[in-house]
């Protein structure tokens, strides 16, 4: 009870606190909006912008993991801050460091929605199709894109999976058995539900057989004593 108290009472700030940015951002008060997520982070999470924004991605993650569990919503909360410190600066016309925030997001709420997170709290589906959206002509990091994958699949959105993988392998990720392993996944499903995915059975038959042409090679050289 007091966990979802907590939960609750972090929501609702974050709600109001959004509202407040909206119209700071208007007024083009940058620095007012910035100390608004500055204050929502250190009464939540006790951090600060600084160092936040100076951790990797990993770190972040170890610390909301305790006794071997995330906990995911707390991570989830933080991907909801850092997403709207991004879109101050956006707001702002700094598009470097509005994009390294997006990109941090993003690979948070992902991973939080891996493992557990409620999707329902902050609307988390929404939030990761925006930042998909403002990311979508950079190259996403391997290390987000490997949780795309995962994360297109839980949803039923196979064609999108089927697009990280194909990103991964061309930027040179070993993912030959991830992507056979992929498909044979999908042919197990319903052919209905491949087709609202996106990806229709047929079009995962002849998947599975252009991947396999594709990863031939790879196979061969690595058998090669």
């Amino acid at each position: 009870m007091f966990r979802r108290d907590y939960i609750v009472r972090m929501i609702e700030d974050m709600t109001a606190m959004v509202a407040k940015v909206f119209t700071l951002k208007q007024e083009k008060k940058t620095t007012e909006a910035l100390w608004e997520i500055d204050e929502l982070l250190n009464r939540h999470f006790r951090l600060n912008s600084r160092l936040l924004n100076s951790l990797s991605v990993e770190d972040i993650i170890d610390m909301y993991i305790l006794g071997g569990v995330v906990e995911s919503d707390r991570l989830q909360g933080v991907a909801r801050l850092l997403k709207e410190e991004g879109s101050i600066y956006a707001a702002a016309g700094d598009k470097d460091a509005a994009l390294f925030r997006a990109m941090r997001s993003l690979h948070l709420f992902v991973y939080a929605d891996l493992h557990g997170a409620d999707r329902e709290l902050m609307e988390m589906t929404k939030e990761i199709d925006e930042l998909l959206m403002e990311t979508r002509e950079y190259k996403i990091p391997a290390k987000t894109e490997r949780l795309l994958l995962t994360y297109m699949e839980s949803l039923g959105r196979y064609a999108k999976a089927e697009d990280s993988l194909y990103r991964l392998w061309e930027h040179g990720e070993a993912v030959a058995s991830e992507g056979k392993e992929l498909y044979e996944r999908l042919l197990l499903k319903p052919e209905e539900d491949l087709a609202r995915g996106g990806l229709p059975a047929e079009e995962v038959r002849q998947g599975l057989a252009e991947w396999g042409r594709l990863t031939a090679g790879l196979s061969k050289v690595a058998k090669t004593p």
